[in-house]
């Protein structure tokens, strides 16, 4: 990906991960179920082709042990690059084998490694947003990674750390510059916190003058692109990753891609929903071979494409157990296509509740230079967090 000439980059300069420039510097969030081959291809539709687009989390596992359905989630659309995987693993030596079956196959240009999964049975495994406390496993699984991938850049997505007794992610990014990671993500949350309450952007300016040798790259609460100039000018951060703002928004990249010119927000009335709709249903049929489970699929997304919409709980509820194309299509000719965006719809979507205890193995805080044993199912053989 080149920058674009006619948007000039502010200094210093493009976002650049190894040898791919990005600018404008925005990344799209893995969210497991979510940012699937067809998801992904509306976003970059949207965006022009601007910005870095990652997949779902892939467990490394499943990777080498060519999973079918993992298979399937690393297909890449042609028109996709640089191709952009994520992978979870909890061990070093199954993280390094997957690695080097992405480069030995060429199956994706960059490699982003999960640290920021905050969900109970990632956690519980040591995986996740739990891993970067045992500093030494954190140490081994990076070098094993950077070391497999060779000329492909490997980056981090990580959290604040577990709690706000047990922050991690200066250490890790210490850690993560030591042994040659291309960048840093950070997501300005704990796992307990999960998605609730506000992300602590204050953390990603900390990190961001720990680690001044590569970028770092800001998440959390960025809903517009409003948010993400503003995040990158109150932070200093070199770019962002945006997840839960594009959920039934796939046109944010829109704006994103504007960074910087003025340009009012994308705001489509519901007819120009409509037809993202049924195309991102349509996708997901000829990725999964089948049209039903393309619509079955797709039922997850609906309520976040109709949110501030004026449609009713029966139409809302039909839309939301389709089985066919032709069905949707029904459904969706019932709703008044001028409806225009409603201005509320903007804020928040997706998960926003918070967490509590994080669920991890047992003894794993009595030490973080201690790596308690970990099970042998702590790679689990699906992939998805």
């Amino acid at each position: 990906m080149t920058a674009d000439a006619t948007l000039a980059p502010p200094a210093p300069g493009a976002l650049r991960i190894g040898p791919h420039t990005v600018w404008p510097p925005v990344v799209l969030a893995p969210m497991a179920g979510i940012t699937n081959a067809p998801f992904r291809t509306l976003c970059r539709e949207f965006s022009g082709g601007k910005g870095l687009f990652v997949s779902e989390m892939i467990t490394t596992r499943a990777l080498v042990e060519r999973n079918e359905k993992t298979m399937q989630l690393i297909h890449f659309d042609a028109s996709e690059t640089p191709r952009s995987i994520q992978l979870y693993g909890v061990d070093p030596a199954t993280v390094g084998k997957a690695v080097r079956m992405i480069v030995d196959e060429d199956l994706a240009d960059h490699i982003d490694l999960n640290f920021g999964c905050p969900v109970p049975k990632v956690t519980r495994k040591g995986g996740g947003s739990a891993l970067p406390y045992k500093r030494p496993l954190l140490r081994a699984l990076l070098r094993e990674a950077v070391a497999a991938a060779g000329d492909l850049p490997v980056t981090i997505k990580m959290r604040k750390g577990i709690d706000d007794d047990h922050l991690t992610y200066l250490d890790a990014g210490r850690i993560a510059v030591e042994e040659g990671v291309s960048a840093v993500a950070l997501h300005g949350r704990t796992a307990a916190q999960h998605y609730g309450g506000t992300a602590d952007w204050e953390a990603i300016a900390r990190l961001k003058e720990h680690v001044p040798e590569i970028p770092v790259l800001g998440n959390g609460d960025i809903w517009s692109a409003a948010d993400a100039e503003r995040m990158m000018r109150e932070t200093g951060c070199d770019g962002v990753v945006v997840g839960r703002g594009c959920l039934g928004r796939p046109w944010l990249f829109r704006d994103l891609a504007a960074l910087g010119s003025g340009e009012a927000p994308y705001a489509p009335a519901f007819g120009e929903v409509a037809a993202v709709m049924r195309r991102h249903a349509e996708l997901l049929g000829r990725w999964l071979g089948d049209e039903a489970r393309g619509v079955i699929d797709f039922r997850k997304h609906v309520s976040w494409y109709t949110k501030g919409f004026a449609v009713g709980s029966e139409l809302r509820r039909a839309l939301a157990t389709a089985s066919s194309l032709a069905e949707l299509d029904e459904q969706l000719a019932l709703i008044d296509p001028a409806q225009p965006w409603p201005a509320h719809a903007d804020g928040p979507r997706g998960r926003t509740a918070a967490g509590g205890r994080v669920v991890l193995p047992d003894g794993w805080l009595e030490d973080p230079y201690e790596c308690a044993a970990l099970s042998a199912d702590a790679e689990s053989e699906t992939s998805g967090g």
